[in-house]
């Protein structure tokens, strides 16, 4: 089930969002200071690519800059992220077929907000 509903995110939404995010990670690896930024991007692309049988998970040990790091990325782009998440969800959920792939929008709206300091791991 969980590759059926991959492959039906991938062809809708999942290929828009990761091109977005490694445009964006691209785009941060040019400057030398948002290098992590870019790899946070590159991975939330990957994430955004395969989501269903993912999950994000928080590094206790992550450090006082993955908390600055966040606080900035919160602040340029994380938060406008999280918003256009939650508002290409709200049509998915209206439809009954969508459902699963609102879920799936609303799972990358944490790693959106706070990328430094998490890990993407399967669900097994």
């Amino acid at each position: 089930m969980r590759t059926i509903l991959n492959v039906i995110w991938l062809v809708f939404a999942g290929i828009w969002l990761a091109m977005g995010y490694a445009l964006a990670g691209v785009i941060c690896c040019i400057l030398i200071v948002t290098i992590p930024f870019g790899i946070a991007s590159f991975r939330i692309a990957a994430y955004a690519l395969w989501p269903f049988g993912r999950t994000v998970v928080r590094d206790p040990h992550a450090g006082v800059f993955s908390l600055f790091g966040n606080i900035i990325w919160c602040v340029v782009a994380g938060i406008w992220l999280a918003i256009g998440h939650v508002l290409t969800s709200i049509p998915l959920f209206i439809s009954i077929i969508g459902i699963p792939m609102g879920i799936a929008n609303i799972k990358l709206v944490p790693v959106s907000l706070l990328p430094l300091g998490a890990r993407i791991v399967d669900n097994d």
